[in-house]
């Protein structure tokens, strides 16, 4: 039946055929070597090249959106541009308008002094951080147009060099509408490195001091927060490499080493070792992560299934068992056997408790009685070890019955 026939009122882009066939055979990645021009802009940028090739054909498929990604991409030049348009028109309001606040933006985008050149860079390498670490991206001009962890990633770096360059006012007004319009608080003093994904990023917090190392991936609802109400440095330092699980919770001013793991809901209040994973509340380590650099991989697995460890700490018997997502069902079953064998063992060692002084007082019918009271009262299959012992021959010392 041939393609739609495009909506009244909706411009329509002529994408030659040449152009359409360069555009299906696009590099999956970006070359990672960038040339920079005198004034700091970005000249023959391989990621700008993908996404407007990507972007022609786009529109080409979906004639409705033909206008919107001319406006939002293909009538810009750069990235740069780009990028400050999309930004603005997400955190614009009543009282910032789109105009003003691309002025603001290029001011950073486009400055050719150490932080520009910073920003720049890090934007691409987190539009490539994004696309080859979700499974749910599937261009460079879908983390650009609507993926709002990336939007508040990029927001935030410019009101990082707002603050650096002490308009904090403007920088907290940014991170106010950042709050509002992504439900992310990014504080805007905390320094961030490249290469970054913030995947889902609702209820993401970012505290004052701070830093997160680069190649670093953060699910949603994740904290990285302080303790007490002291000033000063008091926020947690990630290294590079590390994965932090939705909704974990990382306080104080501690060193979470390069390539750890972090498992979803954890709470870490103790520094963590490089290339370590840790899990619960409050975490502990629990075995080694299976990658070098977990964040790239996205490998939230741990490298040994582990039954019946002993705690370092001492106390009670830690144990955990991991299951790893490539193991079958017969090995999870093996796995849950041999942890139900151990548990079992440890009742069967367990000797009955009770209190020894009111045993001592007692006859040999009342000590009958009451071990025949608590083998009725156990359940069903449960075992236990009683004492077989004459009240007259009991010991003095009494510490090995009870």
């Amino acid at each position: 039946r041939g393609p739609p026939a495009p909506a009244a009122g909706v411009a329509t882009l002529a994408i030659d055929e040449a152009t359409m066939k360069k555009a299906a055979q696009i590099p999956v990645v970006s070359p990672d070597v960038y040339e920079w021009g005198p004034d700091g802009v970005h000249k023959g940028d391989p990621v700008w090249d993908i996404i407007t090739l990507l972007a022609k054909k786009d529109a080409a498929a979906e004639p409705l959106l033909s206008s919107y990604m001319y406006m939002s991409v293909l009538s810009h030049d750069t990235l740069e541009q780009a990028l400050s348009f999309v930004l603005a028109n997400r955190l614009a309001d009543s009282t910032l308008l789109p105009t003003q606040l691309m002025e603001i933006f290029n001011s950073v985008l486009f400055a050719a002094d150490v932080d520009g050149v910073f920003v720049r860079d890090a934007i691409r390498k987190d539009i490539k951080a994004i696309y080859q670490r979700d499974p749910a991206c599937f261009s460079y001009v879908h983390a650009l147009l609507y993926l709002k962890g990336f939007h508040a990633l990029q927001a935030h770096r410019i009101q990082h060099a707002l603050w650096k360059r002490g308009q904090r006012l403007l920088a907290l007004t940014m991170q106010a509408r950042i709050s509002t319009v992504f439900a992310m608080d990014l504080h805007p003093a905390a320094r961030l490195g490249k290469g970054i994904l913030i995947d889902h990023g609702t209820g993401v917090v970012i505290g004052e001091t701070a830093v997160v190392g680069d190649n670093v991936s953060i699910l949603q609802g994740v904290t990285l927060g302080g303790t007490g109400k002291d000033v000063g440095d008091r926020h947690p330092k990630i290294g590079k490499g590390v994965l932090i699980g939705a909704h974990s919770t990382i306080l104080g001013n501690i060193t979470v080493g390069k390539g750890a793991m972090i498992a979803a809901g954890s709470l870490v209040l103790k520094p963590v070792a490089p290339h370590t994973m840790v899990a619960g509340a409050p975490a502990r380590a629990v075995g080694q992560a299976r990658a070098p650099a977990p964040a790239i991989e996205m490998s939230q697995e741990i490298l040994d299934v582990k039954v019946g460890a002993e705690s370092d700490r001492g106390g009670p018997t830690e144990r955990f068992l991991s299951f790893r997502g490539d193991l079958s069902n017969r090995d999870l079953e093996e796995a849950m056997r041999v942890e139900a064998e151990r548990k079992e063992r440890e009742k069967d060692e367990r000797l009955s408790i009770w209190d020894a002084e009111e045993c001592l007082d007692s006859s040999v019918k009342d000590l009958e009685e009451c071990v025949e009271a608590r083998a009725k009262g156990a359940k069903k299959g449960k075992k236990m070890r009683t004492m077989q012992a004459d009240v007259e021959d009991l010991p003095d010392d009494v510490d090995w019955y009870i």
